[in-house]
C-alpha cells in the first residue's frame, strides 16, 4: 500500500506595520536616498528566495504607522531574519514595529455550501491584485467555541451568504491560536472600499455578532509598489 503523500508546508503569515521616525526626513536627501536604497534591496533578495512580500502605504491614513509589508513565507525563521534585516539598514534605525501580527494558513472547520472547492482554496493564501487592503485582528468569546459544531456552521452559514453578496470583496482568513495574541488575521482585497464598508454593516447584523470579543485595530491599506510605499514616508 503507497503512502498518501505529504500535505504541503502551512504558510506563516505576517503583517508588519512600521512607523518613521519623524527625524528621518530631516536627513539629507542623499541619505534618505541611500536609505531607501537599502531598505528595498533586502526586500528584493527575500523575494528571490520565494517569499512572497507586499507593500502598502499607510501614510496619511492613520497616525500610528507608515507602511506595512504583508509577506507570506513557509519558514518561520525567514520572518525572523528578514526582520532583523531591514532593521539593520539606515532606513530600519529610523522605523519603529507599533504593530505586528503571526498567523497561517489553513483549512476551515467549516463547509462552504454554496462553494464546496472554497474551503480547500484557503489552505493557501493567493493575494489578488488589488489596490486595497483591509486588515485586522479577530478574537471570539469562548463560549463561541463551546457551542455544538453543527450550531456553529449554521451560524456560519449565514455569514458566509452575506459575504457572497459582496463578490468584489476577496476574504483572507488566518489563524493565529497559540502563535499570537489574536486567534485569526482578516484581510478583505478590493478595489472597492464602500463595498466593505457595506460588508462589515451586513456582517454586524448576523447572529454570529454577537460572539465577536476584538475586531480592532483595522488598518486601511494602500497597494503600492516598495519605491513609492517608501517615497510616500516624506523623503
Amino acid at each position: 500500500m503507497s503512502a498518501s503523500p505529504a500535505a504541503p508546508p502551512r504558510q506563516y503569515v505576517h503583517f508588519n506595520f512600521y512607523r518613521v521616525d519623524p527625524a528621518w526626513r530631516r536627513l539629507p536627501v542623499a541619505a534618505r536616498s541611500a536609505g531607501k536604497e537599502a531598505f528595498a534591496g533586502v526586500v528584493a533578495a527575500w523575494q528571490q528566495r520565494q517569499m512572497i512580500v507586499i507593500p502598502y502605504s499607510l501614510t496619511g491614513l492613520r497616525g500610528d504607522c507608515d507602511l506595512m509589508l504583508w509577506r507570506i513565507t513557509t519558514q518561520l525563521e525567514d520572518l525572523q531574519t528578514m526582520g532583523a534585516e531591514l532593521l539593520a539598514t539606515p532606513l530600519g534605525q529610523y522605523l519603529s514595529v507599533p504593530y505586528a501580527y503571526l498567523s497561517q494558513a489553513k483549512r476551515s472547520t467549516y463547509v462552504d455550501k454554496l462553494d464546496p472547492e472554497h474551503n480547500e482554496s484557503r489552505s493557501r493564501v493567493q493575494p489578488g491584485r488589488y489596490r486595497y487592503n483591509f486588515v485586522y485582528p479577530f478574537v471570539k468569546t469562548r463560549e463561541w467555541y463551546l457551542l455544538h459544531k453543527q450550531t456553529r456552521q449554521g451560524i456560519m452559514d449565514e455569514h458566509i451568504e452575506v459575504g457572497t453578496r459582496f463578490p468584489t470583496v476577496k476574504l483572507n482568513t488566518t489563524y493565529s491560536f497559540g502563535l499570537d495574541d489574536q486567534e485569526f488575521m482578516l484581510a478583505f482585497e478590493t478595489d472597492h472600499p464602500g463595498d466593505f464598508l457595506d460588508l462589515v454593516m451586513a456582517l454586524r447584523e448576523t447572529d454570529g455578532s454577537r460572539y465577536t470579543v476584538r475586531d480592532t485595530p483595522i488598518f486601511t491599506c494602500l497597494r503600492q509598489d516598495l519605491a513609492a510605499a517608501l517615497d510616500a514616508l516624506g523623503g
